[in-house]
Formats: C-alpha cells, sequence, structure tokens
C-alpha cells in the first residue's frame, strides 16, 4: 500500500523554513497591529541609515525590536535605555538571521506623553550646556523707546500688549514681527524672527509670545533652534507664552519670564502715571528737604554770625578800650585828687615859706647883707673900706664900710 504524500516527510532548506514562519506571523491578524509594554535595553542608534534597533523587555522575556529612519523621525521625544514604552507595531521574522522581531510604527512613552517627554529631555539637556543661567540673563531696559513683538498678528496677544503698552507708556513704539505661533513651520518662523531683530538691533527689548493652549500648541516655544536663537540674542527677551501655568522652554532661556502676554507688556515699560506720581511725590520731598536744609543752613549761619559777635577781635577791642576808659578815669581821678591834695599841700607848705622867706622878712624893714656875693652873717666878716650890697624888699644898694 502506497504513503500518502502528506505522510511523507519533506526535507526543508533553512531558507525555507524561515520564509514560511515569516508568512505564517506576516499573515496572522493578530500580530499585523500589535501593542507591547516593555523597557528599552540594548539600545543603537544607527546615525547612519537612521534606524533604531533595541530591545523590549519585562520580567519574563525579550523580544528584539527596530524602527526604522521613516517612523524614527516622527518620534517627538529621543528613546532612552531603561524607559519604558509603549510601542505599536507587527511581528514578523527576519529571515537571514531567523530571529523574529518586533517592526516598531509608533513609540509612546509609558505613564507619560511623548510631548512631556521630550520636553523634559530638551529641558535637560539645554540646562546642562548652561543656556537657563541667571548670570547670563540681561537686565530689561527701565526706559525702553521701542519694543519688538513676536506673535501673532490675528490673535488676541498682540492686542492686549499693545493695548497695555500704549496706556502704559504712550511714546513707546511697537514694531510688530507676525508669526505663526503654531503648527508646521511655526518653530522656523519664531527663530527667523528673534534672528532678525538681533541683527538689525531696532528696538529695545523683544517679547515673543502668545496666549494659551494645549502642549501641542505651544509646542513651536519648546524648539531646540529656538532656544539657541534667543541665547544668543544682544536684545533682552521677555518670553510670554500660555497662561500663568503654562511653561515652555522659551520661558527658561528668555531673561524675563511673563505669566501671560499682559503681563509681558507690563514688566517691558513702566507706567506713566505711576511715573508722573512718583516723581511728583519725589519733588515735594526734595522741596521739603532743601527748605529743612535752608533753615538748618540759616541756623548755623546765625549760631555762627552769633558766635563771630561773642568772640570777634571787634568786641574784644572795645572791651579792653572800655576797659581802658574805665581804668583812665579811675587813675585820672586818682591823679586829681592826688593833685589837689598835692597843691593844698603846696599851697600850704608854701604858705609856711612864705612866712619864712627872706622876703617876707624884707617886708618887715630887715635887709640882706651880701659881700662878693656872699651872704654876711656877722660884722666880724667886714673890714672898713669893704663894698658890701644890701638888698632891701623894693631892690639893692651898694656901699662901703666905713669903719668896723
Amino acid at each position: 500500500m502506497q504513503t500518502p504524500e502528506f505522510l511523507k516527510p519533506k526535507v526543508l532548506t533553512v531558507t525555507q523554513l524561515n520564509h514560511y514562519v515569516k508568512s505564517l506571523l506576516d499573515s496572522d491578524p493578530h500580530l499585523v497591529n500589535v501593542f507591547v509594554t516593555g523597557e528599552i535595553s540594548n539600545l543603537k542608534k544607527h546615525y547612519a541609515s537612521g534606524h533604531i534597533y533595541f530591545s523590549l523587555k519585562d520580567k519574563g522575556g525579550v523580544i528584539s525590536s527596530v524602527m526604522f529612519r521613516g517612523n524614527a523621525m516622527g518620534l517627538r521625544f529621543s528613546p532612552e535605555e531603561g524607559m519604558k514604552v509603549i510601542v505599536r507595531g507587527r511581528v514578523s521574522l527576519y529571515e537571514q538571521s531567523g530571529n523574529y522581531q518586533l517592526y516598531v510604527d509608533d513609540m509612546q512613552p509609558d505613564g507619560i506623553g511623548a510631548l512631556t517627554q521630550a520636553y523634559e529631555q530638551l529641558k535637560k539637556k539645554l540646562e546642562s550646556q548652561g543656556l537657563f543661567d541667571k548670570g547670563h540673563k540681561k537686565p530689561i531696559p527701565k526706559f525702553p523707546k521701542s519694543v519688538g513683538v513676536i506673535t501673532s498678528a490675528t490673535g488676541a496677544a498682540v492686542q492686549d500688549i499693545r493695548n497695555i503698552l500704549t496706556r502704559r507708556f504712550p511714546s513707546i513704539d511697537i514694531v510688530l514681527y507676525p508669526v505663526q505661533v503654531q503648527g508646521d513651520g511655526a518653530a522656523s518662523q519664531l527663530v527667523e524672527a528673534v534672528n532678525t531683530f538681533n541683527e538689525y538691533d531696532c528696538v529695545d527689548v523683544i517679547i515673543i509670545g502668545r496666549g494659551g493652549g494645549s502642549i501641542e500648541d505651544l509646542w513651536a516655544f519648546n524648539d531646540e533652534n529656538l532656544a539657541y536663537a534667543i541665547y544668543a540674542c544682544n536684545i533682552p527677551v521677555i518670553s510670554a507664552v500660555g497662561h500663568e501655568t503654562d511653561f515652555t522652554i522659551c520661558d527658561f532661556v528668555s531673561d524675563l519670564r511673563a505669566p501671560t502676554p499682559s503681563a509681558a507688556a507690563e514688566l517691558a515699560v513702566p507706567d506713566r502715571e505711576e511715573l508722573l506720581s512718583y516723581y511728583s511725590s519725589q519733588q515735594q520731598y526734595i522741596s521739603s528737604m532743601l527748605d529743612t536744609k535752608i533753615s538748618q543752613a540759616n541756623k548755623i549761619l546765625s549760631d555762627f554770625n552769633a558766635s563771630i559777635q561773642r568772640n570777634s577781635p571787634e568786641k574784644k577791642l572795645l572791651s579792653i578800650e572800655q576797659n581802658l576808659i574805665y581804668f583812665s578815669r579811675i587813675i585820672s581821678n586818682s591823679a586829681n585828687n592826688k593833685f589837689t591834695s598835692s597843691q593844698e599841700q603846696v599851697k600850704k607848705l608854701g604858705a609856711k615859706l612864705e612866712a619864712l622867706s627872706p622876703v617876707a622878712v624884707l617886708q618887715r624893714g630887715y635887709a640882706v647883707c651880701e659881700k662878693d656875693d656872699k651872704t654876711i652873717n656877722s660884722v666880724k666878716e667886714l673890714k672898713a673900706g669893704d663894698i658890701i650890697k644890701l638888698t632891701l624888699k623894693d631892690g639893692y644898694v651898694n656901699t662901703v664900710v666905713s669903719e668896723n
């Protein structure tokens, strides 16, 4: 009896077997579009081809995986070793090695969105490069003459910014650079706007931003090239992206972050009314201080003049002069008194002398006898023939002694 055909053993080549198994896997509807979660290991990124090779593993097993360049370019984040992900793809066999593997079409971080993961990765990268350093941030000018605004020309943000700028500081010049703020091409337009303002140096400060939205809507402001452009910009940049709770890479690299576009306008220029009120109060304060200083100076001058008056040489000389006059009077009075007393004594002595005067004696009939201008007190001093002079009260006569 002849053995049935299906019972006969068939010898296959390795290639035939691998091809057959591959066809089985490729035709299984459960394996054509499968979702698998696992941890990335043995990650290899081929920069020449753009393909990504890795393994997905969990506690019980491992499967080789590959993501070709076309799909890899659509990733919003960068796969990393040890990252837990959810992948979508198909299961097939790589015939040359005989290994079955997972051909991944899409990949998402498990537990966190792809955009969020990409945002965190770029933030970490730029921070390590120093793009967020506070020492690099430029101060916002206190009194800018012009403000550059990078935002959509049709959005509410530009109207809010324009209204607040003109209300707070009417003399400000506003230079609008209209751009697309979301979708394809938005990031490149933002980069071009920043570079243009920096190249022509035509404004004093830049406001870049838009209104709120989802992370997808704000994604253009998380662009890596935009971060480098803002970092290299010589003009201070104020970031005003989304609402107060929204944070983008643009916020971290800019010189100042505003919670909203309206707040950015308030931070960019001073308030004219506040300035006028401030300068008015300062004027009053300075005027009051000047009055006080002048009053204090006048008092010091008055005290100084009084001190000069008290201690002036003129006053001292006047005092000395008055003392001299006083003592002169005392001396004069004393001298007069002395003179009067002496005069009286002289009169008394004169009277006494007068009483004892030879003239007074002559007045009483006596005469003074002189010989050779010498007074003769005795007849013994004379001899006959001597010529003597007799002085009387009214004159004198010469006579000759006749006998002794």
